[in-house]
């Protein structure tokens, strides 16, 4: 039986299954216009799931910023920021939520700066959110926070960012949620300091 894939009609044959031989492995062969592309899927139980980006959204108004709607079968999402500054001193703070809303409690996170030259700050504790040291409103940050499923509801995370006073900022920690993840919330420590300047956006796979 030949089976045809054209970009407008679709498969114009029944449903197709693809299965593996004993050795595990499935190969999939197209050709392409000069030569021949392979792809070998290699037996695994999991779901195959794109890397998708969200909206940029720029920084500089409001008091935090919202990505909402992350689908649950996601296990890593990156919060990307570019020149990201507030309008006051306090932190800049990246928090969870579900379905019930936000959650401000119970993470375990710690942040330090590496001051140039050949120094570092004292570490802060976070426990309301991944909060990065950059208490001060001249400060931008530019860099990524990496949060990964460990397993059910346990997120843990690290990351680092530019601070233009030339200094980085570097957290780690985690959280358990109550629930399944579905938003992340971009904020300051105390949540009243206004952003005034750069570009947010996340990444989920």
């Amino acid at each position: 039986m030949t089976i045809v894939l054209n970009a407008t009609t679709g498969i114009t044959t029944p449903p197709v299954s693809v299965e593996g031989s004993t050795s595990g492995t499935i190969t999939l062969v197209a050709p392409a216009v000069a030569g021949t592309n392979t792809q070998t899927l290699v037996a695994a139980t999991g779901t195959l799931a794109p890397l998708i980006a969200g909206t940029a959204v720029a920084s500089t108004s409001g008091t935090f910023i919202d990505f909402t709607d992350i689908p649950s079968w996601v296990k890593r999402i990156t919060v990307m920021m570019n020149g990201v500054s507030t309008s006051g001193t306090s932190n800049p703070l990246i928090q969870l939520g579900t379905s019930g809303g936000i959650v401000s409690t119970g993470y375990q996170v710690q942040s330090f700066n590496n001051v140039n030259p050949g120094g570092s700050t004292a570490p802060t504790s976070f426990t309301a959110g991944f909060g990065s040291q950059s208490g001060a409103a001249v400060n931008t940050l530019t860099g990524n926070l990496v949060i990964t499923n460990l397993s059910g509801n346990i997120w843990v995370g690290q990351g680092a960012f530019y601070i233009t006073t030339t200094a980085s900022s570097y957290i780690a920690g985690g959280v358990t949620l109550s629930g399944t993840l579905d938003r992340v919330r971009i904020t300051t420590v105390g949540g009243t300091d206004t952003f005034d300047a750069g570009s947010i956006n996340i990444l989920y796979e």
